[in-house]
């Protein structure tokens, strides 16, 4: 009320005032909100001014679980240690020197790059460095294990043992303990072996419970020509197994031909009995063994011999995809192989190489949980149609990875299959699955992932001959069995 009676006082005075006082007048009351209005909006805050930064050290090249070595000093005698990339905030601003030293895991050590650098860090920024740790190129070299042995086919340790098993080929299993080749075999069934033609003793296997039973299986070659599995126990001496304790798990007619006997038993993950028997011989699979769903030759195999007696050597898995089949053997895994002589393991991947006829080496790579497979023989050679312009490859698992034998053999003419590596001195290889070829003798690899095969890799070493086989000792090592009788083992070239 009282506003608006001196608005009405100062319209009566207008016109005796004078232009400067009416203008002070009025600014007076326009201040004071005229009719009760706002009483206006504050001027924006200036926020502070930042006094620290931060500072982002990354560091990259090293294998998963390795740590780097990293320290950082800096203003106002800052010093701080990382392992692993890390952001350092509240940091005084200047410069702050970034060193890293070396480190090593296994055999293989990792240089950084830079290995001293300088970072300003400015307030209220956030500054950047990157320390880039890197390996020698890795090369590998062959050491001898072994030599004068005779025909060697195979080698293998059982869980957790420093001894090396070698199979001769004439019928004897031989022991390398400590260095040296023991003079008494662990056992020698030479009287039972026919070494005819691709025949011998060809492999063997320890039971998942070797350090429990004992056992040790081994497949050969009898003198009627079949392909035999047979279990024999190790005695009261470690290094001697008991010649009378054979027990024959499964015999399996190969009447007509001396090639193509396959060669491999071995434990697969599920603790069942694999057996690799091939398609009986002769040139192109006449018989048509490999497709032939009644026959046992030209298959990968599998049995449960846990429970294994005389009156019942085997069992039936109840997984096989065969079971209660009419006309089709129930013991049968997969099919249509030629000569599968060597496959492994990894997990729960099956990498099984066959070998080829005229034109094509192949491996197949499949999840072993899932049985079944026809791989294509006599139907296709590798992703060749076998001695055919066209075929129905319906229903055929092709190979993951093939190579073909180029002119007069050049690239090889017969697969010598290997293993995925997982042991732990050679860290940067693990994953990558090793073959060789009994005509040239090279040593490739390659990693086998969802988008393909990759990393393929010749590794250039000197020739050592017919590569028989390849070896794997308990701690996941491999060797390479020459058909000279020699054994070399696969390693870390200190001198690349």
């Amino acid at each position: 009320m009282l506003l608006e009676h001196m608005r009405k006082w100062m319209l009566l005075l207008l016109p005796r005032l004078s232009a400067p006082f009416l203008v002070l007048c009025l600014a007076t009351l326009g201040a004071c909100g005229g009719g009760g209005g706002s009483a206006g909006t504050p001027g924006p805050v200036t926020p502070p001014s930042a006094t620290t930064g931060s500072l982002t050290v990354t560091a990259t090249g090293l294998p998963s679980g390795v740590n780097a070595a990293m320290r950082v000093t800096g203003p106002n005698n800052y010093l701080q240690d990382l392992t692993q990339t890390q952001t350092l905030t509240g940091l005084a601003p200047g410069s702050y020197n970034v060193a890293a030293t070396a480190v090593t895991s296994g055999n293989t050590t990792y240089t950084p790059s830079p290995a001293s650098q300088s970072a300003v860090v400015s307030a209220g920024a956030t500054a950047n460095a990157t320390v880039a740790y890197g390996s020698p190129a890795l090369t590998l070299a062959l050491s001898t294990v072994a030599t004068n042995l005779d025909n060697p086919t195979w080698l293998s340790a059982p869980p957790g043992d420093t001894r090396l098993f070698v199979t001769e080929r004439a019928g004897r299993v031989r022991i390398i303990q400590n260095g040296a080749v023991l003079s008494t075999p662990l056992l020698d069934i030479s009287a039972r072996v026919l070494t005819e033609g691709e025949g011998g003793l060809l492999s063997l296997a320890f039971d998942p419970q070797y350090a429990r039973n004992g056992y040790v299986y081994l497949y050969y070659t009898d003198p009627q020509r079949n392909i035999v599995v047979e279990r024999f126990t190790t005695g009261s001496s470690a290094n001697i197994a008991d010649p009378t304790s054979g027990l024959e798990i499964i015999s399996i007619p190969h009447p007509t031909f001396t090639n193509h006997f396959g060669g491999l038993v071995s434990f697969g993950p599920d603790g069942y009995l694999y057996v690799g028997t091939g398609d009986g011989g002769g040139a192109g699979d006449p018989q048509g063994n490999a497709q032939n769903l009644n026959s046992l030759l030209g298959k990968l195999l599998r049995i449960d011999v846990s429970l294994s007696v005389p009156a019942e050597s085997y069992a039936i898995p109840g997984s096989n995809p065969f079971v209660n089949m009419s006309g089709r053997r129930p013991e049968i895994w997969a099919y249509g192989l030629r000569n599968p002589w060597r496959y492994a393991f990894d997990g729960n991947q099956l990498y099984l190489s066959d070998v080829g006829q005229d034109r094509r080496e192949e491996v197949n790579i499949a999840d072993n949980r899932q049985g079944g497979q026809n791989y294509g023989w006599n139907v296709m050679e590798g992703t060749l149609c076998y001695n055919t312009a066209s075929c129905n490859q319906a229903g055929l698992t092709l190979p993951a990875f093939e190579y073909d034998h180029g002119s007069n053999d050049a690239n090889g003419c017969s697969i010598t299959g290997g293993f995925v590596y997982r042991g732990r001195a050679l860290p940067e290889l693990a994953g990558r699955y090793f073959y060789s070829d009994f005509c040239t003798g090279f040593l490739k690899s390659f990693s086998a992932t969802g988008a393909g095969i990759v990393e393929q890799r010749d590794w250039n070493l000197p020739d050592i001959g017919r590569v028989v086989s390849f070896g794997q000792d308990a701690e996941g090592e491999l060797y390479l069995v020459a058909a000279s009788g020699t054994i070399h083992k696969i390693g870390r070239n200190a001198t690349p």
